[in-house]
């Protein structure tokens, strides 16, 4: 584990307290900046020089062209295109319900990580050239007068940093009086960034992969189809039971758009293989597409919506090509946002689809009505090992429903767990549900040079996740995102957690549900014990062989020396 400064957690009740203030404590050059190839793959600008070090971050002789009137540019551009955007701008009073709901902020304690104080970096540039008061007061040289500031280096090297320590999880957007979304000004700010030679690496080279390949991992189709002939025999191999992960299947009912994570990784890929046994026990026709391998949508974290958009087309078109009638999300928290938030407007009308059920639909909606029906087969005290909590993921919690009640994205996960386990807790009231906690990798952050504020962001999911496990016993601590499993493996261990201590919902359903045609413990053993005798047997019979026939060469050998 890398060595940093790791913010103490009690468990007392499950709160963090909210910290004195350290002004410019994550004052840093920010995260890797992409090269230009990478910036060309989203169609933005590449005159820019690319940094020889980190110290050269932000340095106006590294940007574009007139760098200053391009971002302001791209910021009039978007204040046009999203009336939100510029709404959001100018609404804020200052009245400070959002400075203790960020994550970030309770975790480093730098003020610029409030909510507000964020905002008005990008605040303070608009203000200056887009509103009368602050031309006006501008041109007089006072333009802090009326909380305007000129754009500088500093204010791009702010931007770049601090942009990039906000996970666009909308939490402080719920205690808003004025509702404003802190999301949307994080993704307009890296758009701007991204006009003027300041990209982000990581998405952008991800973005680049699913754009060449068709998944974040760059995983080809060989690859991906290998990789699902593994997971099927392991399904076989526990349950004796052919439970097939078809790939490219035309005339399919469902394609299943699942995060790249679930093909490689625990505890995603035991995820996959619950969706899969659920899919076969429910007898339904479903297919994964080669050419749409990625649930997720990165281009929401750069502000890109035309790159959300390229993205979501996808989708689009292997839905045409095999021929589905209904697309299933996996477990993917901001893939999941997009698809209900988003993918009617980025890629629809969707007419070609059973217009019966939802378009999209999530993988619970499947899943948790089957088990309330009574249609899978299941054995909780399989998982009478662990004892569980859930962590609602932001996007999730946020930025989508389930089924056709409000809150149905809080009932469906719980629903599911409580009907495959028998050991259930929330965590503290204030840490759950549309309060909920970032994990502190997503929106862009999941990246290991990221990883002192991902640690930091990780705390108030942390304090509460002592509490209960103190408190209350829990072992495990289940999610439904792709990024918050890959976020919580790497951080909980600086916390003293064990990192398998997080699990998919759809592994607890896969570890209880028990197959139609599937053999017991005792006879998948008996069956392992005859698999390894006969090939013990065939191994015996191979040396035997073997030392037959070199016996029978040696023999002219002995005659010819006599």
């Amino acid at each position: 584990m890398a060595d940093l400064d790791i913010p103490v957690i009690t468990g007392d009740d499950g709160i963090v307290d909210v910290p004195k203030i350290k002004p410019d404590s994550m004052k840093s050059h920010g995260p890797w900046i992409s090269k230009p190839d990478f910036q060309a793959e989203m169609s933005f600008p590449i005159d820019f020089k690319m940094p020889e070090s980190v110290d050269e971050y932000g340095n106006t002789d590294t940007l574009v062209e007139n760098w200053k009137e391009r971002a302001l540019d791209k910021m009039s551009d978007l204040k046009g295109r999203y009336r939100s955007f510029q709404v959001f701008l100018d609404i804020c009073v200052k009245c400070g319900a959002c400075t203790d709901k960020c994550h970030y902020y309770i975790g480093s304690a730098d003020p610029k990580n409030m909510p507000v104080a964020r905002q008005d970096l990008l605040r303070k540039v608009y203000r200056r050239y887009f509103t009368f008061a602050g031309k006006f007061f501008g041109k007089m040289g006072m333009p802090g007068f009326v909380g305007a500031a000129e754009l500088t280096e500093d204010v791009v090297k702010d931007w770049y940093n601090y942009y990039h320590q906000c996970s666009q999880c909308r939490r402080c957007s719920v205690f808003c009086p004025y509702g404003i979304d802190t999301a949307e000004i994080s993704m307009a700010a890296r758009e701007i960034l991204d006009h003027i030679g300041m990209g982000q690496k990581y998405c952008t080279e991800i973005m680049g992969k699913l754009n060449k390949i068709g998944n974040n991992l760059g995983l080809p189709e060989a690859a991906l189809a290998d990789t699902l002939e593994g997971l099927e025999e392991d399904i076989f191999d526990e349950t004796g039971v052919e439970v097939k992960l078809p790939l490219d299947k035309k005339g399919s009912d469902i394609l299943l758009v699942t995060p790249s994570a679930d093909f490689f990784a625990e505890p995603h890929v035991d995820g996959l293989m619950g969706y899969a046994k659920v899919l076969h026990e429910l007898d339904l026709d479903w297919t994964l597409s080669s050419y749409a391998s990625e649930g997720a949508n990165f281009g929401m974290f750069i502000g890109s919506y035309e790159n959300m958009r390229k993205i979501s087309l996808r989708i689009r078109k292997a839905a045409l090509d095999l021929g589905v009638k209904r697309i299933v999300f996996g477990e993917c928290g901001h893939a999941w946002r997009v698809a209900y938030s988003f993918l009617n407007t980025l890629a629809g009308p969707f007419d070609f689809l059973d217009q019966n059920y939802p378009i999209p639909q999530h993988i619970l909606e499947i899943t948790e009505p089957a088990l309330k029906a009574g249609k899978l087969n299941i054995d909780k005290s399989k998982n009478d090992d662990k004892v569980l909590t859930f962590h609602d993921s932001c996007n999730v919690a946020r930025g989508s429903r389930m089924g056709d009640k409000p809150g149905g994205q809080f009932d469906f996960p719980r629903n599911v767990i409580k009907a495959v386990c028998n050991n259930y807790v929330d965590m503290h009231a204030d840490t759950i549900k549309d309060a909920t906690f970032c994990c502190g990798g997503g929106g862009g952050i999941l990246t290991d040079d990221l990883m002192d504020i991902r640690v930091k962001g990780a705390q108030p999911r942390m304090e509460a996740l002592k509490n209960v496990a103190e408190e209350k016993g829990v072992t495990h601590m289940a999610a439904i995102c792709a990024i918050c499993k890959s976020q919580f493996t790497k951080v909980v261990p600086y916390y003293g957690f064990s990192m398998d201590m997080i699990v998919s919902v759809h592994q607890l359903v896969s570890t209880a549900i028990f197959l139609t045609g599937q053999l017991s413990e005792e006879e998948i053993e008996a069956k392992q014990a005859a698999e390894e005798a006969e090939w013990a047997a065939a191994r015996e019979k191979a040396a035997a062989e073997k030392a037959a026939k070199e016996n029978a060469e040696s023999e002219p050998e002995k005659t010819n020396k006599e």
